[in-house]
């Protein structure tokens, strides 16, 4: 496992499991077989309505829980700081965690202008110790560019789309600026047709690696934070191994090249589902 040091020093794995569109029972299986490949982060959402699953799974494991890293985010129903402190009671209570490592506001919804006073709730969930460290998903340049100005922490990371065909390249440079870690979901294109382009599928061949760890390689190679999803024992393990080669800087050249700022989920823009 390759970690990374957020910008507050908290130490986080590099490659994480990812629960988003999976059932709560299958959840817990999922999760249990992930810890048991070797996973130790694991991201879940209010929303994905398997943080009770995700919770199961943690508390049957073996795995010490201050050797996991456990993020979920709150939702956009839940926006304002008020609600925002008790959304976080309840994702807590689901989980059956004391404390989680990672909370993050999971979209801007900039039509509600209220990620903001939602920001400054997590502040206060981390000043007062009850999360490891905060961030934000979905957030553009501009709605980072805010959060930096009128709030006192700065976001460890920015947890966006991206893979091969949405590279984020101007999103990427400017989070590099202010020491924000730029985490990706939907890193393998949601299992599209990144995965059956030429260019990742004559790279596999050369390493007799399957495209998806091609491309979860090239993320990493990137510095940027990937959890892939998978409900499949073999896929998640798959996923899992691919810290035993390393692709050429002409590989890593002509996957960047791919990029076609194309998109499977909403421009955070125009994300206003409550």
């Amino acid at each position: 496992m390759n970690f990374v040091i957020l910008n507050n020093g908290l130490k986080m794995p590099q490659l994480g499991f990812g629960v988003w569109q999976v059932p709560d029972d299958q959840a817990a299986e999922s999760v249990a077989i992930a810890l048991k490949v070797g996973y130790t982060s694991i991201d879940t959402a209010m929303i994905y309505k398997n943080e009770k699953g995700v919770g199961r799974a943690i508390a049957e494991s073996s795995v010490p829980r201050e050797e996991l890293f456990i993020t979920t985010k709150v939702w956009n129903s839940d926006q304002g700081y008020d609600s925002t402190l008790r959304a976080f009671n309840e994702s807590l209570e689901r989980l059956g965690l004391d404390y989680v490592d990672l909370y993050l506001v999971h979209w801007p919804t900039p039509n509600f202008d209220q990620y903001v006073d939602t920001y400054k709730a997590l502040e206060k969930l981390y000043h007062d110790g009850r999360v490891k460290a905060i961030g934000v998903c979905n957030f553009e340049i501009e709605h980072l560019e805010r959060i930096l100005k009128e709030c006192e922490v700065v976001p460890v990371l920015n947890q966006i789309e991206c893979h091969p065909y949405l590279a984020q390249n101007e999103i990427k440079e400017f989070c590099a600026k202010h020491n924000i870690f730029v985490e990706a979901w939907s890193p393998l294109d949601q299992g599209g047709e990144v995965l059956h382009d030429e260019v990742i599928q004559k790279i596999s061949a050369a390493y007799s690696k399957s495209p998806a760890q091609i491309v979860l390689r090239w993320h990493l190679q990137n510095n940027t934070i990937v959890i892939p999803k998978s409900v499949t024992p073999s896929r998640i393990e798959e996923n899992f191994n691919v810290f035993d080669f390393e692709l050429n800087k002409d590989e890593m050249n002509k996957i960047h090249e791919l990029n076609r700022n194309r998109r499977k989920g909403s421009h955070p823009n125009d994300m206003h589902v409550r």
